[in-house]
């Protein structure tokens, strides 16, 4: 039987940024081990927005901004994919005058306002002794700011981008990798059977590294990533020649969303712009799409190729985790805990070279993690190197490039 110590303090947990299969498995892990071990666990809703949120009075309603964790309750919802605690964007040091709760305008009400004062008081009110933020570099990004306010962190990579500092993997990219294939792999039946071109939008702001695994794997033909800016008309002559080497007479593309034209920019679906500073991508998949159906006919003697767009979006972020995203989120949940047993905090747990680690948490915010072109793509063929393959980390392209 476990040895089950009691009292030995609260342990808060959150979730940040857009949802990933994998972050129920985290939240499961840090509540099982930690409850074992006698700590108490509160679930923070909404991302930094409950912690942010929460009125400090006994008697207000503040069932909207935090819960208690339960084995029941994690082993039912850890199966799944999303997050039962919910997210959000929410920036607490940035919050726009509209965005600050009812209860605090009175004292925050510049059209820029740092709400951290409040939220430090709020871990307080609740005897949170550590905090665990899982998210991407936005969101751990406040989980640095909040440890050099003398807050106890320790946090958990998660990502379907793979862009987060100092680790090789985060939560949510091995699902997001296989969905991608799996869903290109549907799709080219039906770019098979009308002899077309396929272009595939998929998520990667500053990191192609969503776009370039999937190719690897054999899902493309060709990627387009934001770390490198591509000519429009070599991209189309490429894949005009790999369509008319394909004996069913079509060809694939996978295009991050953040990738950008030679000469041009980022696309954006709209320019408002959320608490990080992120105007909303989308839309370089549709201008690539028409603008290759226009320069076919140039590669195709004169006889244009018509091309299916195909934006796959919350597809592949959506739906349970899978085997790597139910592994490796238990693992780092596990490591968070070990950390806290030890009284250790300002850490990220980390994936490196295929092993488990923990690094500093300010490299979250000291450096940025993006594919090394040199490295792995070939800007001349616009895919990736298939070379030097010996002694590289399991998924190719390591946090240290």
């Amino acid at each position: 039987m476990a040895n089950v110590k009691k009292n030995r303090g609260v342990i808060a947990i959150l979730t940040g940024g857009g949802d990933v299969p994998g972050l129920n498995p985290a939240i499961r892990a840090v509540t099982i081990r930690a409850n074992r071990e006698g700590y108490k666990v509160l679930g923070l809703r909404r991302g930094w927005a409950g912690i942010t949120e929460i009125i400090r009075d006994k008697k207000a309603d503040n069932s909207n901004n935090f819960i208690e964790l339960t084995d029941d309750m994690v082993n039912k919802a850890g199966r799944t994919g999303g997050t039962f605690l919910h997210t959000s964007r929410t920036r607490p040091s940035h919050m726009s005058k509209d965005s600050v709760p009812d209860h605090l305008k009175e004292n925050y009400n510049k059209e820029m306002n740092d709400l951290t004062p409040e939220v430090i008081k709020n871990l307080e009110w609740l005897g949170v002794d550590y905090l665990i933020p899982i998210g991407g570099d936005d969101t751990l990004s406040y989980g640095v700011r909040l440890y050099q306010e003398g807050v106890k962190v320790v946090a958990i990579p998660k990502t379907m981008d793979n862009d987060v500092p100092g680790t090789d993997y985060c939560i949510g990219f091995s699902t997001c990798v296989t969905r991608t294939i799996s869903m290109t792999n549907m799709l080219r039946t039906s770019a098979g059977s009308h002899e077309r071109l396929l272009v595939l939008e998929v998520f990667g702001r500053y990191a192609g590294f969503t776009a370039m695994l999937p190719t690897m794997a054999g899902a493309a033909n060709r990627c387009v990533i934001p770390e490198y800016k591509f000519d429009i008309d070599h991209l189309c002559r490429l894949l005009v020649e790999d369509r008319n080497r394909n004996p069913s007479k079509y060809a694939v593309l996978l295009i991050s969303e953040g990738a950008m034209f030679r000469g041009g920019e980022m696309v954006f679906t709209s320019h408002e712009k959320d608490a990080y500073g992120h105007a909303k991508l989308g839309g370089i998949g549709d201008l690539v799409s028409h603008e290759l159906k226009n320069l076919s006919a140039k590669y195709n003697n004169g006889k244009i190729i018509n091309v299916i767009n195909q934006k796959l979006g919350y597809m592949v972020r959506g739906g349970d985790p899978d085997a790597v995203d139910s592994i490796v989120p238990m693992a780092y949940g596990n490591l968070a805990l070990d950390l806290i047993l030890k009284n250790i905090h300002g850490r990220l747990v980390v994936l490196q070279n295929g092993r488990y680690d923990n690094v500093p948490l300010d490299v979250v915010t000291s450096t940025k993690k993006v594919v090394n072109i040199k490295e792995y793509y070939n800007t001349e063929r616009l895919r990736p190197f298939y070379h030097s393959f010996e002694m590289k980390p399991f998924f190719l392209m390591a946090a240290e490039q």
